[in-house]
């Protein structure tokens, strides 16, 4: 059983970063692929970034690649998000997930854990 808490959300100004945080607990966060999700008003949810359970390799959605960089930390049972370059268009509910299957899934039917949620919201 993995328990996921995304913190670092909030109000910023087009061009400005964002560093989301996703902390788990259970002993077997390692072992799990790492997602960012977001979902807009209206919308469904889409695939953000994703990164290994060693870390070693990670993925990215068009819209975000060279803008926003996955990481994780597991001696802290922790996952990241750095976001840079925010636009208006990338507000949204971003959720952090896990994922026993690798590599990784890009579809939200492929995450076994989610957290709450965290509010990002860009303005122009």
């Amino acid at each position: 059983q993995v328990q996921l808490v995304e913190s670092g959300g909030g109000l910023v100004q087009a061009g400005g970063s964002l560093r989301l945080s996703c902390a788990a607990s259970g002993r077997t966060f390692s072992t799990y692929t790492m997602a960012w999700f977001r979902q807009a008003p209206g919308k469904e949810r889409e695939f953000v970034a994703a990164v290994s359970s060693s870390g070693g390799y990670t993925y990215y959605s068009d819209s975000v690649k060279g803008r926003f960089t996955i990481s994780r930390d597991n001696n802290k049972n922790t996952g990241y998000l750095q976001m840079n370059s925010l636009k208006p268009e990338d507000t949204a509910v971003y959720y952090c997930a896990a994922s026993r299957l690798s590599p990784y899934r890009s579809s939200p039917d492929g995450y076994d854990y989610w957290g709450q949620g965290t509010q990002v919201t860009v303005s122009s």
